[in-house]
């Protein structure tokens, strides 16, 4: 009798059933099976109970502005983030899950762009925008949101700029710490602070940038060392050339690793249940078992913006949101499977 060990891999994601129709690219997922996801026309969906029930609403007033952008604290605190020129970019907070949106900030900036929102703790948070007379736009607060601070930044190059794709061109950890990635024509950088913002230090990346749609779409931090930048070009979707690197200084250096993910990639997570990392984009998603080294195509779906919950005493909740309203469920993979002949 021989026994085999087959690697086994099984569709990733479960949709989910929403009353949307609009692209999303905010999302953000939390213990105990509550998410929060939002996108066009001023749409935004969560569930507290792992997706059997999506609450669906559209902020007053906001019909006509894209939430790329989205924080949460739990099922009733929560920000989002407009992303488009000038007044355009806008941030709403909701105390009460949705049910009474605030309107807390509209960019300053008649040629600016917000690309990304982050909180440290439930009064400290960061937002990140495209450049402004030659560097990039940072505001913090300390106060939960009601007032918002413009921090100094290095000079951009010529070309540099963020991108809005999935609200993951921006990590934040612990306390203090905040990075974010960049792209466009000779620019895939990644700007590094270890105090909110006040001082930063900036490295080049492996990552491709051959074009103002290239460069680095999302950044994953799992402890102050070791980080995951993908992206690639979006217009390329299918082109895996140069779309990840690794860091394990803190952001220093960024090297390459030996295999990629399938294309373009918008987001990365990490899923602490099972210990993996996955990324995703328009076609499809990879996962990694050994923390972004070597990675394996588990589905064709196409996402924009993955997460997933801290590990909770009940459960791990992981989602992905998308066009045309797609949202989906994490399913476990197996990761072997034995057959005897």
């Amino acid at each position: 009798m021989l026994t085999n060990l087959l690697l086994v891999f099984l569709a990733a994601w479960v949709p989910q059933h929403t009353p949307a129709t609009v692209g999303f690219r905010g999302l953000k997922a939390l213990p105990g099976g509550t998410a929060w996801v939002s996108g066009a026309k001023g749409t935004w969906l969560r569930t507290t109970n792992g997706g059997h029930h999506w609450q669906s609403g559209v902020v007053p007033d906001a019909e006509s502005l894209d939430f790329r952008g989205l924080e949460a604290l739990d099922a009733n605190a929560a920000w989002l983030m407009s992303s488009g020129e000038g007044d355009k970019s806008r941030i709403f907070h909701t105390a009460d899950g949705g049910r009474n949106w605030t309107l807390q900030f509209t960019n300053p900036d008649p040629k600016g762009f917000w690309d990304a929102i982050r909180f440290w703790d439930p009064q400290h948070g960061i937002l990140l925008g495209d450049p402004v007379d030659g560097r990039f736009v940072i505001f913090t607060t300390v106060d939960g949101g009601h007032t918002w601070q413009r921090r100094a930044t290095p000079p951009a190059l010529p070309d540099e700029g963020a991108f809005a794709a999935s609200n993951s061109s921006l990590a934040v950890l612990g306390k203090s710490e905040v990075w974010f990635g960049t792209g466009g024509q000779g620019a895939a950088r990644v700007f590094h602070s270890t105090d909110r913002g006040a001082s930063w230090r900036v490295s080049s990346t492996p990552i491709r940038n051959g074009s103002k749609t290239a460069g680095i779409f999302s950044l994953l931090f799992l402890n102050s060392r070791y980080g995951v930048a993908v992206g690639g070009d979006y217009a390329k979707p299918d082109e895996s050339t140069r779309n990840i690197a690794i860091t394990t200084d803190g952001g220093y250096t960024w090297t390459q690793p030996a295999t990629r993910p399938a294309g373009y990639r918008s987001g990365i997570a990490f899923h602490d249940g099972e210990r993996l990392l996955v990324a995703v984009g328009p076609n499809g998603s990879d996962i990694s078992r050994d923390y972004g080294k070597t990675w394996t195509r588990v589905d064709s779906q196409g996402f924009n913006a993955v997460a997933f919950a801290p590990k909770s005493k009940k459960n791990v909740q992981g989602w992905a949101a998308g066009p045309e309203g797609r949202v989906a469920a994490w399913t476990s993979l197996p990761t072997k499977t034995q057959s005897k002949r």
